[in-house]
């Protein structure tokens, strides 16, 4: 038998659903990119990592500083957040100034001096991002030189890792560090990237296991399982995620890089969701997030 609704329940039923497409708009425009923030726990078990190492690491990306979406009160929101979880080792993976949607560029002189309040005993280290390059004129008129706010990083003695590596030791135990310079440097030149993966690994000089830093996760499939994780930001987790995908993100090669911890061939490969926002000032179903690794276990097994 059909049941046709009276008038009454059909505007019912239409108020409603225009309600709740109103509330998503305003959880999606207002509350998820501005008033949340998660901190997002992995405990992978890596390939190549000694377990003996302990190692706590807070994860930053994709800050795109900025009024109103990102401002300098936020900023020292996500700073105190990531002090208080008290980790070793404090990774920036850059995009640190805004885009287009940006209603008031903020000063990275400020930012600078924001996140050398970072604390972690191991120091905080950052590699950039392609927003870096987009936002510096000179640079992108000139491709030469490096971004302003290399400068302003290194200046707050946070280094800024382009191809390079540096061996660190917690608790007597060694590993590396290694950052990538970035992939999509120059606006409209995507295929011209500075990145150097082979070089970048050849400054590795012994057998301790390897964090990798990139910015755009597409380098992970060219990435050896000499590196033990490697970890990028660059997507926002598509700012859009729904029932775990981000349909606003391309696949490399096949491949869902968007969002998460990704293991392909025994190769580790986490994505974090960040925090700023670009192209369209929405956030929904990914909130920002600071990103806390907790790496190898309290004793070695035992050995065969």
């Amino acid at each position: 038998m059909l049941i046709v609704p009276s008038r009454r329940q059909f505007l019912t039923g239409l108020g409603a659903g225009a309600g709740l497409v109103a509330a998503t708009g305003v959880y999606a425009v207002d509350v998820e990119p501005l008033h949340r923030l998660v901190v997002t726990n992995y405990a992978p078990i890596l390939p190549r990592w000694d377990p003996a190492l302990r190692l706590r690491v807070a994860v930053l990306a994709d800050f795109h500083i900025c009024e109103p979406y990102m401002p300098f009160d936020r900023v020292a929101e996500i700073i105190d957040a990531t002090n208080a979880l008290k980790p070793d080792l404090v990774l920036m993976l850059g995009d640190y100034p805004a885009g287009k949607i940006a209603w008031r560029k903020l000063p990275l002189e400020q930012f600078a001096r924001m996140v050398e309040g970072l604390k972690a005993p191991l120091g905080t280290h950052a590699i950039l991002g392609n927003h870096d390059w987009w936002d510096d004129h000179a640079v992108q008129r000139s491709r030469r030189g490096s971004p302003a706010v290399k400068h302003l990083l290194e200046a707050r003695g946070i280094p800024v890792m382009e191809n390079e590596a540096v061996r660190l030791v917690k608790d007597g135990r060694p590993f590396w560090l290694a950052g990538l310079a970035d992939q999509q440097p120059y606006f409209n030149s995507f295929n011209i990237g500075l990145d150097d993966l082979p070089a970048t690994l050849g400054t590795i000089t012994d057998d301790a296991p390897v964090l990798l830093m990139a910015h755009e996760p597409d380098i992970f499939a060219d990435v050896p399982d000499r590196v033990s994780l490697t970890l990028a930001g660059h997507t926002h987790g598509g700012q859009v995620r729904l029932f775990g995908h981000s349909p606003a993100i391309r696949r490399v090669r096949g491949h869902d890089y968007a969002y998460g911890h990704v293991i392909q061939d025994d190769r580790h490969l986490i994505v974090s969701g960040g925090f700023g926002m670009s192209r369209i000032p929405v956030r929904f179903g990914v909130p920002p997030e600071i990103v806390l690794l907790e790496l190898g276990d309290a004793a070695e097994p035992p050995r065969a």
